[in-house]
């Protein structure tokens, strides 16, 4: 843990250097590549040289290379025949989109970034002792790989991914084990993961708010207890990631009471370890820059260039809402994440998350994109018959006090035609997301994470009217469409009531 410490301060008190030799390491390992060579990674071009030769790629545009790797092609993107790779939705061709993990990205990017979160936890809350008992996750689970069936090639959360690739003196500092923690039928799961752990000394939580808050309350249920205190009195950490906290936090507070819990933010994704908080009272994000992980920043006014020319670390400046651009060690050349962060800090360099460039609901870990909503909603008109001028949704977030620990999806639609049937409207509506979008039929499995869709007819003109109040009439300004904040729909329901 200390000597992971002493690497944290290294590239924070050395930024430039230590991004400059990830990126010399990235082309070194790939240039005997079919992408290497294409791009003459043997030629050791400047990180200016690589930024005019290889091109900004979304993940339709990599597909058929990452195809081929499927398949089982060796030395396409990466060196060698990658066998594992993390399944996440947000594809805009395809119901999930198929990420690499390559034995470099899971030791020195994933493996890495959980010691780092641990060392750093320890560090800022030596009191906490998180190491004494054992560390909660909940992950998901993997299966064989559709294009290679029979073969030891595997598929999955990027979580289980690295869960079933832990080296096993990590099996002891976690729980519950394997066999639980990969369950596929997420109701059994955590009905049985529930029942195991309210028996275990469990000091750190680490996952995503979504599930845990379902299991702490199964926890609490199945023990009697009156919070997650009584069956936990050591528990003192929630590592968490993947969604923003800031509509769960006062239900942890609820679940755990008392002034001990620490939480800390991780920005993970499919594609690696992005960043952490690094210190105790801000939200702040440190750029982990020692994690096989080379990082290129696009400002707003290039979202949709053809050329997109994206901005060096170097070179950015506070306040910005850059799309980011990363080179990774399992393959990802120059690829397009879809995320947006601001730095809020240079010296060292801190960043928040601020959005997607494109509109997105992941209030829950569901990653509907806005090609999604809109499949689905031409599904459900076809299916009745409906016509509709504009729309607008968000997320519906568990209430305070709630007993209920479920999410859902508000959708205001201004029909020019209504649906022969409402019901039948939402039930295609959701079917269709289903069909999509697998993270969207995950949360949505037995009503156990998501409920139904709630769809709200509102009156001609709504939207019109909307926009007219904020001044934004006419020219390009249109309705969000997809939002993970309630603060369209919410002005659109008080309009209304006015």
């Amino acid at each position: 843990m200390q000597r992971r410490l002493t690497s944290i301060n290294h590239f924070r008190d050395h930024p430039l250097e230590v991004q400059e030799q990830v990126y010399a390491g990235l082309l070194r390992q790939a240039q005997g590549t079919e992408w290497g060579r294409q791009y003459g990674y043997a030629d050791a071009p400047s990180r200016q040289e690589f930024a005019q030769r290889v091109p900004v790629s979304s993940y339709e545009q990599l597909y058929p290379y990452l195809e081929r790797m499927l398949h089982g092609a060796s030395d396409v993107l990466w060196p060698g025949e990658v066998e594992w790779f993390a399944k996440s939705s947000g594809t805009t061709n395809a119901r999930s989109k198929y990420i690499p993990v390559s034995p470099q990205s899971l030791h020195e990017c994933h493996y890495r970034a959980g010691r780092d979160m641990v060392a750093m936890a320890t560090s800022l809350y030596p009191e906490a002792d998180v190491l004494a008992g054992k560390t909660l996750s909940l992950g998901g689970t993997h299966a064989s790989n559709p294009f290679r069936p029979g073969t030891d090639s595997r598929v999955g959360d990027v979580s289980a991914v690295v869960m079933q690739n832990l080296p096993v003196w990590a099996e002891f500092l976690r729980t519950p084990p394997l066999e639980l923690a990969l369950l596929d039928e997420w109701e059994e799961k955590i009905e049985r993961i529930a029942r195991h752990v309210q028996h275990v000394d469990v000091t750190t939580l680490a996952g995503v708010p979504t599930w845990m808050i379902v299991l702490l309350r199964r926890v609490v249920e199945l023990s009697g207890a009156a919070d997650i205190s009584e069956v936990w009195p050591n528990l003192r950490l929630f590592l968490h990631g993947a969604v923003a906290f800031g509509p769960y936090r006062e239900l942890f507070r609820q679940l755990i009471p008392g002034g001990q819990m620490r939480y800390l933010e991780i920005y993970n994704a499919s594609e690696g370890y992005f960043a952490f908080q690094d210190q105790p009272d801000s939200e702040d994000m440190l750029l982990l820059l020692d994690h096989g992980v080379y990082y290129e920043f696009l400002p707003p006014d290039q979202f949709e260039a053809e050329n997109p020319q994206t901005v060096l670390l170097e070179a950015v400046e506070l306040g910005i809402s850059y799309a980011l651009i990363i080179s990774t060690n399992a393959g990802l050349w120059r690829y397009k994440i879809g995320d947006t962060v601001r730095f809020t800090c240079l010296a060292p360099y801190r960043i928040r998350i601020t959005g997607r460039t494109k509109h997105f609901m992941n209030a829950f870990g569901e990653e509907v994109v806005i090609e999604n909503a809109e499949a689905a909603l031409a599904a459900a008109c076809q299916a009745t018959g409906a016509l509709v001028r504009d729309f607008t949704a968000a997320p519906i977030y568990f209430e305070n006090g709630s007993n209920t620990s479920r999410g859902g999806h508000q959708w205001l639609i201004e029909f020019t035609q209504p649906p022969t049937s409402s019901e039948q409207f939402a039930q295609v509506l959701d079917q269709t997301l289903r069909s999509l979008n697998s993270d969207y039929d995950a949360k949505r499995h037995r009503d156990l994470a998501l409920i139904a869709p709630e769809v709200t007819a509102v009156p001609a003109r709504t939207f019109e009217q909307w926009l007219a109040k904020k001044g934004k009439l006419g020219g390009q300004h249109k309705v969000p469409r997809l939002s993970n904040s309630r603060e369209v729909v919410d002005e659109i329901l008080l309009q209304l009531k006015d």
